[in-house]
């Protein structure tokens, strides 16, 4: 069993409290139910999510970061629990990319360590993570992986979420799944969006995903995305 660490206890105990805010004007009961399933760039954009689909939807993330394929196979049981979920949207890749030692520590420099999760077995589970998704009866959206520059520590090949997404894509298609393209639209803007030799987004960036995710959750959902405005 894992053992939570003290940040990622805090982050939970956060996502659970912001996720019960609706219950104080009594509506969760009749309110779709959404859960974001993600690393850490779920956690900076959820927030934005969440605003954007006050007294729509109760927006819950998994506890903690779901980290690589292999991380979220074995808690994703846990994670979905026995709530009804009516939309599901999850992204692995970061993690998955991610050059570790032969020890499991981050390799901090090109050509050190290997991938986490080597092509091949992503693509295999993720796909066991879509067909467990899609036998709950949600309706279940994929993130494409965002792109980030050379240079990023722990390293990562700049080259590889493109092709993590494609193996993703290919490995989803079948099932039904439909596509939040967040790496199409964090491209042209990573120089804004994006914190400096970094994955993680500024403020901007998480809005302008938040916004994105919120509008395809919101479509997932039967409804116009366009209903949908920009996060605050």
């Amino acid at each position: 069993m894992k053992s939570w660490n003290r940040a990622e206890l805090m982050t939970g105990v956060l996502l659970a409290g912001l996720a019960a805010g609706p219950a104080a004007v009594g509506t969760t009961n009749s309110l779709p139910r959404v859960l974001i399933i993600g690393d850490s760039i779920s956690i900076g954009y959820t927030p934005h999510v969440r605003a954007l689909l006050t007294n729509r939807a109760v927006v819950v993330h998994n506890p903690g970061n779901a980290m690589h394929t292999r991380h979220g196979l074995a808690n994703l049981d846990a994670w979905l629990g026995t709530d009804r979920w009516d939309v599901i949207h999850f992204n692995f890749g970061l993690h998955d990319l991610k050059h570790v030692t032969a020890e499991g520590r981050p390799a901090m420099a090109r050509g050190e360590g290997r991938r986490q999760v080597d092509l091949p077995e992503y693509r295999a589970n993720i796909e066991a993570i879509g067909r467990r998704l899609v036998a709950t009866g949600a309706r279940v959206i994929f993130a494409t992986t965002t792109p980030y520059p050379d240079g990023t520590r722990p390293y990562r090949d700049p080259a590889d979420s493109a092709r993590y997404n494609a193996e993703a894509l290919a490995a989803l298609t079948s099932l039904g799944i439909a596509v939040n393209d967040l790496a199409t639209l964090a491209a042209p803007s990573l120089h804004r969006w994006q914190q400096p030799v970094n994955v993680h987004f500024t403020e901007e960036g998480r809005r302008a995903l938040g916004t994105a995710t919120a509008r395809e959750i919101w479509r997932a959902l039967g409804h116009d995305p366009e209903d949908i405005g920009v996060a605050p």
